[in-house]
């Protein structure tokens, strides 16, 4: 019965060591990893921080995926624009409103919405601390 306790507790500990790293990699992008003067100011208060790009071997009509970090300070608000690419936006801190041609809707910290090419979108932090919307923008094959 020793023999198993140890082995058990040596294989949890080996497999939490092991998760650790992965665990890490899952927290999403806080405002507070950014500076103030990170990235590249698209509006006053708003800020575009890029996180990378990655090559998509497995979805249809998409060569890469770009992921941007969009900052917003409390009450700041983006430019309202039309969108170039499809894209898949995560609220990763904070809270919106998002202004689309047809609707307007509130969307929260952990929530996603979606932007369409060619339609238009307009951001604003309805929160007091800083927001921030993980982008991840699919560039056409």
């Amino acid at each position: 019965m020793e023999d198993i306790s140890r082995r058990s507790a040596l294989a949890l500990g080996l497999a939490a060591t092991a998760a650790t790293p992965l665990l890490g990699l899952a927290t999403p992008a806080r405002a507070k990893d950014y500076g103030p003067t990170e990235g590249k100011e698209i509006a006053p208060g708003v800020r575009v921080v890029d996180v990378g790009t990655w090559q998509s071997d497995d979805m249809t009509g998409v060569k890469s995926i770009n992921v941007v970090d969009v900052v917003f300070q409390p009450g700041a608000k983006d430019i309202e624009s039309v969108m170039d690419q499809d894209m898949i936006c995560h609220i990763t801190a904070g809270e919106f409103t998002i202004k689309k041609a047809d609707r307007e809707f509130n969307i929260k910290e952990g929530e996603y919405y979606t932007c369409g090419k060619g339609k238009t979108d307009h951001a604003t932090n309805i929160s007091n601390v800083v927001g921030v919307h993980r982008v991840a923008i699919l560039m056409p094959a």
